[in-house]
C-alpha cells in the first residue's frame, strides 16, 4: 500500500471525534474550534467559521448560494459546503486562490497518492541549479543575497525548485494545485523570515539557523499526508459544488451568480499592502516572475494602502461621516506619515461601495450580508470604517440591522500602538 494512503486510512478511526471540528469567537478564528482544512496554512486574522453558522441561522428563508467576495483561507467556501450551500467566492491573490480550491475541490486521492509516489521520485533525481531559482523574485531571496542577507539558503532553495519542477510534470490540474499549495506551506518555514499580520521581518540569530534541505521533503510528506486526510475524511461534504471566480473583486463582483447570503471580511484601510503577507509564497512558486506583475496584483486589490501609488479618485459617496473623517485627516496632514492617507480612505470606501453593489444586484430581498471590518487610525484621527460602510449601505439598497463590536485590535506602531480599534460585525439586509 503506498505509504500516503496507509497514513490516511490508519485515522479514518477518529471520524466521529474529527467531525466535530466541521463547523467552529467571530472576528478571529483564535481560540476558536479549528475548521477542518484551515490548518494547511496558518490565518490567524481569519473570522471563525461560527460566523457563517450564525448568518445562515439569522437570514429568512432558504439560504441555497452564498457568496465570499475577498476569500482569504476559505473559511465561507468550506463552512457553507459543510452546511450544504453552494459557496461563490472571489480571491485576487493567486497563490490564495489556489489555496481555497485545493480544499473545496474534489480530487481523484488515489491518483494523488500515486503523484506523491512520483514527485518524491523525480524531485530525489532533481540536479543542482545554477540557475532558474524563483526567476524574477527579488536578489535577497536567495543565497548570496544582497549585503549578506537572504530569505534561503542555496540548498534550500534548490530543493524547493526540485519539488516545483517535479510537481510542474504531473499532467493533472488538481493534483499539481493541491501539491503545489502544501509545497507553499513550507516556504515560510524553511525560510530566515518570520511573517505576520504587518509583513515579514528575519528570525532572531537567522545567520546561525541552518536548514537542512532533506527536511523540505519531511513537511512536504506530512503536508500532503495532513492534506489527503482531511480531503479523504470530509469528502462527503453535503455540497460539493463551488464557484471561484479568481481576479479583482470590484470587477468580479458584476459576475455574481444569485445569492441569498454573502459573508466575508475585506481588506481594511491601514496603509498595509496585504499582498506582502504572503510574497514569500508568491515568489517561491512562481505566482510572480517579476515586477510587472507583482505591480499588477497589487493593483488589483482594495484601496487599502499607500505603499504603492494609486490613483485615489472617489465619486458619488454619500456620507457624511466619510466627509467628516476625511477633513479632519487633512486638518493634521502634516502629521501623517504618507500624504495620500485621506485620500486613501476615501477610495477604499467608494471600492467597498463598488463591492456592495455587486453584491445586492443578485441578492434576494430579505438576503443578509456579514462582513467583519476594521477601523484605523492615523496621527490620532479615528476612521470608523464600520459606521462608514453601514451609512452608505441604505443608499446601495440595504437596510442596516446592526453593527456590533467583535474585538479590539491593536494598532500598528503608525496608528498608534493601542489596543483600541474596534473590529466589528455589520449585518445588512437586502431591501
Amino acid at each position: 500500500m503506498n505509504p500516503i494512503t496507509q497514513g490516511i486510512d490508519s485515522h479514518i478511526g477518529f471520524k466521529d471525534w474529527t467531525r466535530e471540528r466541521e463547523v467552529a469567537t467571530i472576528g478571529t478564528n483564535t481560540g476558536s474550534i479549528a475548521l477542518a482544512f484551515q490548518d494547511w496554512r496558518h490565518f490567524k486574522e481569519a473570522f471563525a467559521p461560527e460566523l457563517i453558522e450564525l448568518a445562515v441561522s439569522e437570514t429568512k428563508g432558504r439560504v441555497a448560494a452564498i457568496v465570499d467576495p475577498f476569500g482569504g483561507s476559505g473559511t465561507t467556501a468550506l463552512a457553507a459546503q459543510f452546511l450544504g450551500i453552494k459557496p461563490t467566492t472571489i480571491e485576487v491573490n493567486p497563490y490564495l486562490a489556489d489555496l481555497i480550491e485545493a480544499k473545496i475541490a474534489t480530487i481523484d486521492l488515489d491518483a494523488a497518492a500515486a503523484a506523491f509516489g512520483r514527485v518524491v521520485e523525480r524531485a530525489a533525481e532533481a540536479k543542482a541549479h545554477s540557475a532558474g531559482i524563483f526567476p524574477g523574485a527579488p536578489a535577497t531571496f536567495v543565497e548570496p543575497g544582497v549585503k549578506g542577507r537572504f530569505l534561503f539558503s542555496r540548498l534550500v532553495a534548490e530543493r524547493i525548485t526540485a519539488y516545483r519542477e517535479a510537481i510542474a510534470d504531473e499532467a493533472s490540474a488538481d493534483i499539481r494545485r493541491l501539491f503545489t499549495v502544501v509545497l507553499a506551506s513550507a516556504t515560510v518555514p524553511a525560510s530566515n523570515v518570520v511573517v505576520s499580520g504587518k509583513g515579514r521581518r528575519y528570525r532572531r540569530g537567522w545567520q546561525k539557523r541552518l536548514i537542512d534541505p532533506a527536511t523540505i521533503d519531511d513537511w512536504f510528506r506530512d503536508g500532503v499526508l495532513r492534506a489527503l486526510y482531511d480531503l479523504r475524511l470530509y469528502g462527503d461534504r453535503a455540497c460539493i459544488d463551488y464557484t471561484l471566480l479568481r481576479g479583482d473583486a470590484r470587477e468580479r463582483v458584476a459576475e455574481l451568480p444569485d445569492h441569498d447570503l454573502a459573508v466575508f471580511s475585506p481588506p481594511y484601510p491601514n496603509s498595509f499592502d496585504y499582498t506582502d503577507v504572503y510574497n514569500v509564497e508568491l515568489w517561491t512558486m512562481g505566482y510572480l516572475d517579476g515586477k510587472a506583475a507583482n505591480l499588477a496584483l497589487r493593483n488589483s486589490t482594495l484601496r487599502s494602502h499607500v505603499q504603492i501609488h494609486r490613483d485615489m479618485a472617489a465619486t458619488g459617496i454619500q456620507s457624511g461621516l466619510l466627509s467628516e473623517t476625511v477633513r479632519r485627516l487633512e486638518n493634521v496632514a502634516g502629521h501623517l506619515w504618507n500624504k495620500n492617507i485621506p485620500a486613501m480612505v476615501a477610495a477604499y470606501t467608494a471600492d467597498m461601495a463598488t463591492v456592495l453593489r455587486g453584491i445586492a444586484a443578485r441578492m434576494r430581498p430579505a438576503g443578509r450580508t456579514y462582513m467583519v471590518v476594521g477601523d484605523s487610525r492615523y496621527a490620532g484621527i479615528d476612521v470608523p470604517v464600520a459606521a462608514i460602510l453601514a451609512q452608505i449601505s441604505p443608499g446601495i439598497g440595504f437596510e442596516v440591522v446592526r453593527v456590533e463590536p467583535c474585538r479590539s485590535m491593536r494598532a500598528s506602531p503608525q496608528q498608534g500602538g493601542r489596543a483600541e480599534l474596534a473590529e466589528s460585525l455589520v449585518v445588512l439586509e437586502r431591501r
